[in-house]
């Protein structure tokens, strides 16, 4: 199984578009040769270098096994997403306090559909694979706050490209 992103490459920068800097949604993301015994997809964004431990940036369950796509900005449909540790349901974006982190983005293929209402904490869910990962695999991308500078000119950019 694979996972890989238009907008970056393993291991290269996170565009501040997708993170707090930016608008904070979600990048594209591309799912390839999903195992046949799959019968659903998690996702799990998290930050293993956050100084609060590992931070848990967006959490979603039950993707259906015939998604190729992720669009950005969006939730697949029929799928299920989690509370963050930012106490909110729904993706936020790479937002370091300091430094350069790593963000990992991983894809898991599971043998059941979880059982999980919407908003679920990521132990939940963790709990609820425990023994139904078929397959994993994870994209890597990093990410360094912008300057205020930096950020004023993309919030422009970005409030110009809505108004097109």
């Amino acid at each position: 199984m694979r996972l890989n992103s238009p907008e970056f490459k393993n291991g290269e920068l996170i565009p501040p578009l997708y993170t707090c800097d930016g608008e904070d949604v979600n990048p594209e993301l591309h799912l390839h040769d999903v195992p046949k015994l799959a019968v659903s997809l998690a996702l799990i964004v998290d930050d293993p270098e956050s100084p609060s431990g590992n931070w848990l940036h967006w959490c979603i369950w039950n993707i259906d096994v015939a998604t190729k796509i992720i669009e950005r900005d969006s939730v697949p449909l029929g799928a299920v997403e989690g509370e963050t540790d930012f106490s909110e349901v729904g993706y936020g974006g790479p937002c370091p306090s300091f430094g350069e982190h790593e963000y990992r983005f991983t894809i898991y293929a599971l043998d059941i559909k979880l059982d999980l209402v919407s908003g679920a904490p990521r132990h939940a869910v963790d709990e609820a694979m425990v023994g139904h990962i078929i397959s994993e695999t994870a994209l890597f991308g990093r990410y360094q706050r912008i300057s205020k500078e930096e950020r004023a000119d993309l919030k422009a950019k970005i409030k110009k490209m809505k108004r097109v």
